[in-house]
């Protein structure tokens, strides 16, 4: 129904946000980080998703369109509300849930509020055939465009910043990447040694 709303952002409470436009206040029910680098008056835009139940209408808003794709994907997993959706986007960024999905990894998953072991696993079990690990690399490298990396950096070094990147620490990225490289990975292609690193950590 609302593809996203545009408005100046007139309050902020422990779960939403009221954005306002043309005199009208939306509530809208957003993740912790939503409001980030925000203050009460800026003008923002919400990316929604509009629930209605039979007790309940409710608006959903998401900084990028990216992140409301991964919601809508939650959606679809057997069990996953709108809040539950919402819960596991407050412990996880769009990038690092296609990536802990991609490569199995239930416990950053289970970390987000409200989501236990299987639920994390059934969410892996449910989305890794909707999602690509070519387009998961695409997506991420587009959300990091605006950080160039130096000239100097090699394919290895590129490889453990991307990993850094997504919430691994320095050291464990450097010993998978040098793991991959020393299985063979051609150390030149910094996306072989990404996937090949992935599978180590």
């Amino acid at each position: 129904m609302y593809a996203y709303i545009k408005g100046i952002l007139a309050a902020v409470r422990t779960e939403s946000v009221v954005l306002e436009n043309n005199g009208i206040g939306y509530n809208v029910l957003v993740p912790a980080h939503f409001t980030e680098g925000l203050a009460i008056g800026d003008e923002v835009t919400a990316y929604t998703h509009f629930s209605v139940r039979e007790d309940a209408m409710q608006l959903f808003g998401f900084r990028s369109e990216d992140e409301l794709e991964i919601f809508r994907l939650l959606l679809s997993v057997s069990g996953i509300g709108p809040k539950g959706a919402l819960g596991v986007l407050n412990g996880l960024t769009a990038d690092e849930l296609r990536f802990a999905v991609l490569s199995d990894d239930a416990a950053s998953i289970a970390k987000a509020p409200g989501i236990g072991k299987k639920t994390a696993q059934k969410i892996i079990l449910e989305l890794k055939d909707k999602l690509d690990l070519e387009e998961a690399f695409e997506k991420k490298a587009a959300g990091a465009a605006e950080v160039p990396l130096s000239g100097k950096d090699s394919p290895e070094s590129e490889a453990v910043l991307a990993l850094t990147a997504l919430g691994y620490a320095s050291r464990d990225a450097l010993k998978a990447v040098k793991k991959a490289a020393a299985a063979g990975t051609p150390a030149n292609d910094v996306e072989a040694l990404l996937k090949a690193a992935l599978r180590e950590l």
